[in-house]
């Protein structure tokens, strides 16, 4: 079968305060990412929120999946894709659109047939997927990297020079509550989002890629002052609850994708957490 799907449920802080590090992997840690030829998906309890890829080597159709109780996938949902591989296409009913490396896409509700191709089945297109609840239809939008909403942040100094780049985000596209963005580390920073922040009206989930050979990013999570974790390789993602900081700091640069969904869509309604009261 060329789809496959996992359920994770909901944790309490209070709950994962005891996990080990199998369970918190268990719990969090999505490792099944880019199966050539295959469509992966992860369902989470926290906001309804999945994350997936899809590497095709023929077309491979985006089919619905038991616990959405839908006759397609998009009957209730919005989804945004962003390719890490190399030249691929998304035709969305009847309609195709080319995606390069890094270029983003995304699909409103309504949308029935959702095929996914790589232009060259020996240099395969890798698509990430975050796909959130939608209560009305958007339209379908592709946001090349060039036309990303860029922002510098960070320094040299602290390690955490960095460009977020914005592209399914107001202002850009309109989503009912998806939001998606992709984190490029400068040479010799290793953080990511730090300080650590929380945003309660909102889960969020990690997908770190372009981590060299023989590296690795240790990802932050858990309540401030009780955090917790997950040493991470490439092409691998990490549910962040809504009561977790998502931090990471790598043995080397590195990219990170990320995703959100839940109560609002402004970027910046967060809790920030002063580094020196982490724990």
């Amino acid at each position: 079968m060329s789809l496959s799907y996992e359920s994770r449920y909901a944790s309490s802080p209070q709950a994962v305060k005891q996990y080990d590090t199998a369970q918190l992997r268990s719990e969090f840690l999505i490792d099944n990412l880019m199966k050539k030829g295959e469509i992966t998906l992860t369902y989470s309890h926290y906001d309804r929120y999945i994350a997936g890829s899809v590497v095709p080597v023929s077309p491979l159709k985006l089919e619905t999946i038991d616990p959405l109780k839908a006759e397609y996938f998009l009957e209730r949902r919005e989804l945004g894709i962003i390719n890490v591989g190399s030249k691929g296409s998304v035709e969305v009913d009847g309609t195709t659109y080319e995606l390069g490396h890094k270029d983003a896409l995304y699909i409103g509700s309504g949308n029935k047939e959702v095929i996914f191709k790589s232009d060259n089945p020996e240099n395969l297109a890798l698509f990430y997927l975050n796909s959130a609840p939608a209560h009305t239809q958007h339209p379908t939008k592709k946001v090349s990297l060039a036309e990303a909403n860029k922002l510098q942040l960070g320094t040299m100094e602290t390690a955490n020079h960095r460009t977020v780049n914005q592209m399914i985000i107001g202002g850009i596209v309109t989503t009912c509550q998806l939001q998606m963005g992709m984190t490029e580390l400068k040479t010799g920073s290793v953080w990511n989002t730090m300080p650590a922040h929380v945003h309660d009206r909102r889960m969020e989930v990690y997908f770190y890629l372009d981590i060299p050979e023989n590296q690795a990013v240790c990802h932050f999570m858990g309540e401030p002052q009780e955090t917790r974790h997950i040493w991470m390789n490439n092409h691998q993602a990490v549910i962040s609850p809504p009561w977790s900081i998502h931090s990471g700091s790598g043995t080397s640069n590195y990219t990170f994708i990320w995703g959100m969904a839940g109560e609002n869509l402004d970027y910046g309604d967060m809790d920030v957490c002063k580094i020196t009261d982490l724990r």
